[in-house]
């Protein structure tokens, strides 16, 4: 989505009561990646209420609660004399953001489930208008089998990464039990490092094979992804279409849940993280999808991107303390991505399902103590500065484009929420305007995980595909209590 020529930008000034004469703030260099002339990225948040959703206070909560949380969202994105971009302040018509659908009256929960789905397609495909901030709710007011409403926040990319979006959401909601005592996550662990050599001259001789191997990992890895993003394409399969123009595409979201528990006990027998385990499953299950119940070689090449955060963190803070100049958990886009290779699948009969759970642990694990990510946000900073964003957007593009599916997971809290009295059952989230036919988004809550899936509409059997990711967690289940 272009932001438009100075001609088309002085008269979004005019039209919108934006002061010139006041301070604004320069675009991050991934919002400006997210949103420019080959990329469009949105998330799609979606609450689902246990009560009937009163839209009565709708635009008093925006204005007091929502609006206030970062300044970004009344502000426009546009260029400044020398074409740089900026998030200019402007005055917010509430009204012209929030959508209440008209749907049949009088259906049953399951042909309003139906009318949900159609209706996240829609908002999906739409862009947001360049004239105002870029955001919008839509208040959805029909029972469907997983609540009696929803509530979805479409938001553009550009505003923040899923660890600030997730942030600002969680500002707006309340513990249902006690509304006075702040929100808990489950506690994250940090990720393995580079090994570091110690003073200690005996320790620097054993520590030497490592360095080499985190060396030639770095560079191996970093190779690949540059090899990916720039020539070598994932094969056609059931999962990648590789079609131009995907992004343009209508896509289908639907989600499926997890017990936080079974996951933990396959974590707990196996020794590996809880990232390990679902990555694991989404592999094993992508490839019987794949495989398609025939018994030929699964062999496809097929690459997942594993979205990470890279914030040095040990849990969400507030919005206060991420809005804080150079705080460790900053607000905006702070990730970056793996690219991790499907593990084959020969045969139903003779595979190993713990082997998938194992194999992603190797590789996530070689792959996050090697340097790759930081040597590619060096990258990608380097062709901005020589050639400038819209450059290096079209080259995220292609990294996009080449690879298979997108992975990425934000962590929810452990108590119950509730928005303005409306208890909140469930939630999740779906990342649109991605050149992929699938995206697969994760978020815990209330020691259960959701799962979305967003597919490329026609192209991939959704009901199979969630089949297969339901087959995949039963058989790793089943295989770790036969695991002595």
């Amino acid at each position: 989505m272009n932001i438009g020529s100075e001609a088309q930008y002085r008269n979004m000034v005019k039209e919108l009561n934006v002061d010139e004469g006041e301070s604004s703030e320069p675009v991050s260099p991934t919002g400006q990646y997210f949103n420019s002339s080959v990329l469009s990225i949105c998330v799609l948040a979606v609450l689902d209420s246990d009560n009937p959703i009163d839209d009565s206070p709708a635009l008093a909560l925006l204005k007091d609660v929502f609006l206030p949380i970062n300044p970004r969202f009344c502000s426009l994105m546009v260029k400044d004399e020398n074409g740089v971009k900026q998030w200019k302040k402007v005055e917010v018509k509430l009204e012209d953001h929030v959508n209440i659908p008209n749907f049949p009256p009088g259906l049953s929960p399951a042909s309003y489930d139906n009318h949900l789905s159609n209706y996240l397609s829609k908002i999906a495909m739409e862009q947001l208008p360049h004239n105002r901030p870029l955001w919008n709710i839509h208040i959805i007011k029909y029972p469907t089998s997983n609540a009696a409403g929803n509530l979805i926040f479409k938001l553009h990319h550009s505003l923040g990464d899923g660890f600030s979006l997730m942030g600002a959401l969680l500002s707006c909601l309340q513990r249902t039990d006690n509304p006075s005592v702040p929100l808990t996550f489950p506690s994250l662990t940090s990720a393995p490092t580079t090994t570091s050599l110690s003073l200690n001259t005996n320790c620097i001789f054993k520590n030497i094979p490592n360095v080499l191997w985190s060396a030639f990992n770095t560079v191996s890895d970093f190779g690949w992804s540059l090899l990916k993003s720039s020539y070598v394409e994932d094969d056609i399969s059931l999962i990648r279409s590789g079609g131009p123009g995907v992004e343009f595409k209508p896509i289908v979201v639907s989600t499926m849940t997890f017990s936080l528990d079974h996951i933990k006990q396959i974590k707990t027998k196996l020794g590996v993280t809880i990232n390990d385990v679902i990555t694991g499953i989404i592999f094993f299950g992508t490839r019987l999808y794949m495989q398609g119940g025939s018994n030929k070689l699964n062999s496809e090449n097929s690459t997942a991107l594993v979205l990470l955060n890279t914030r040095n963190i040990g849990g969400y803070k507030s919005v206060k303390e991420m809005v804080k100049p150079d705080p460790e958990s900053a607000w905006g886009n702070q990730f970056g991505f793996l690219h991790v290779s499907l593990p084959e699948l020969t045969t139903v009969e003779s595979c190993k399902p713990l082997d998938f759970v194992w194999k992603a642990q190797k590789l996530i694990q070689r792959k996050r103590n090697s340097r790759a990510v930081f040597l590619t946000g060096q990258l990608l900073e380097c062709l901005r500065k020589f050639t400038g964003p819209e450059t290096t957007a079209k080259y995220i593009h292609s990294t996009l484009k080449n690879s298979s599916m997108t992975i990425s997971n934000v962590i929810g809290p452990v108590e119950r929420m509730a928005l303005a009295n409306h208890p909140i059952k469930s939630l999740y989230f779906m990342v649109v305007g991605v050149p992929q036919s699938l995206t697969i988004t994760m978020v815990s809550y209330m020691g259960k995980l959701r799962i979305a899936v967003g597919t490329e509409k026609d192209y991939i059997d959704l009901p199979k595909f969630k089949s297969s990711i339901k087959n995949a967690f039963e058989m790793i289940l089943k295989a770790t209590h036969e695991t002595v």
